[in-house]
């Protein structure tokens, strides 16, 4: 048995297993078709269709692979709601059971696209869940996109769960506040130094606070000029930046609204994972958006699988076996990656029953 079919099988496996009703008729071809991407993007750590297909088991000649994975990105069929919501929400059930970081963050992808994409921080990674995208060149996206994407999301998070909404100077709109304030969420965004704000009736900029390194300082109840929205201020100069960054938040504690600050920069470790450390994802030829929302269904997936197999490895003491004995230098991606070329390359069946679960216990 060749090592891109023991590959799919398993992944093939996992993928139905976790579907919340059993799959027949289409859903499964089309599922069988969304495995064999999923496969060959692992397999081959690329995003560009003759390359996945290089490393898919199939008697076919490889045109045909292509041909069959360029009509299941085409197919109007294809959609978020269907091939990846279901395993969004149940990943969701898992990682609220304490308080959830999102992140939102773009990115270049394909050829001439952009995606925004909402993320769950999870250790030193974060898990995509929802995304949108649209023609462009750069990461920045308008407000109303930014809003949109937070109700997207907001239909995936169970009800109760705690979240805290967390990003760069990009979001820091009013409106987007005013929005995720309505869903009772907390929120630490980045704002820029020349930002008005209102103390009272009193304008001020940030530039107007000092602070000394490794100290911040903060500003209750202040609002923006078009919003009735208060919320805290902040001015933090860790001493591992080279300047203050400024912050707005609506939770009580400025030393706790920085401690998830930090968690924001998870998103540019998954970013990494997805292009050059994984699946290339900007060097593929997709210039179509909504084709490309597509393909990321399958690198989406992807990716968590192999956290998730980088998981299993620490759970089950394979670190150890694939790596160093007395430390772990490696990322739950690499671990990942390693988990399965040892799995095959010895031979060994590759578990297919996952268990989400173990994302709530390491």
């Amino acid at each position: 048995m060749s090592d891109n079919f023991s590959r799919f099988r398993s992944i093939l496996k996992s993928i139905k297993k976790l579907y919340p009703s059993e799959p027949k008729g289409n859903l499964v071809r089309h599922l069988t078709t969304l495995s064999a991407l999923i496969s060959g993007i692992i397999g081959s750590k690329s995003s560009q269709l003759p390359a996945i297909a290089s490393k898919v088991a199939d008697s076919r000649k490889p045109e045909s692979r292509v041909k069959t994975f360029a009509r299941w990105i085409q197919n109007t069929k294809i959609d978020y709601e269907t091939y990846f919501m279901p395993y969004a929400e149940m990943l969701l059930s898992c990682l609220c059971q304490q308080t959830l970081a999102i992140v939102f963050d773009g990115s270049v992808v394909g050829r001439n696209c952009i995606t925004l994409m909402a993320c769950a921080v999870y250790k030193n990674r974060a898990l995509p869940l929802c995304w949108i995208t649209q023609q462009g060149t750069n990461g920045h996206f308008a407000e109303l996109m930014h809003i949109e994407l937070a109700k997207q999301l907001k239909q995936l998070i169970p009800e109760n769960a705690t979240v805290v909404f967390l990003g760069d100077g990009e979001f820091d709109g009013s409106n987007l506040a005013k929005t995720i304030e309505g869903y009772n969420w907390y929120f630490v965004c980045r704002t820029s130094k020349n930002r008005i704000l209102y103390e009272n009736s009193e304008a001020f900029h940030f530039q107007d606070v000092s602070v000394d390194r490794d100290d911040y300082f903060r500003i209750p109840n202040v609002r923006f000029d078009d919003l009735e929205l208060t919320f805290d201020a902040i001015v933090w100069w860790n001493k591992k930046y080279k300047e203050p960054i400024y912050l707005i938040t609506n939770i009580e504690l400025a030393q706790e609204a920085m401690y998830w600050y930090k968690k924001r920069f998870r998103i540019e470790t998954m970013f990494s994972d997805k292009k050059s450390r994984g699946f290339n994802i900007h060097k593929s030829h997709i210039s179509d958006p909504q084709r490309m929302n597509k393909l990321l269904i399958a690198t989406s997936l992807a990716y968590i699988l192999i956290i998730y197999f980088g998981i299993l490895a620490i759970k089950e003491g394979f670190n150890k076996i694939i790596h160093r004995t007395d430390r772990c230098d490696l990322s739950l991606s690499q671990l990942g990656f390693r988990l399965l070329d040892h799995f095959l390359n010895n031979g060994k069946k590759i578990p297919y029953n996952i268990q989400l679960k173990l994302f709530n216990e390491l």
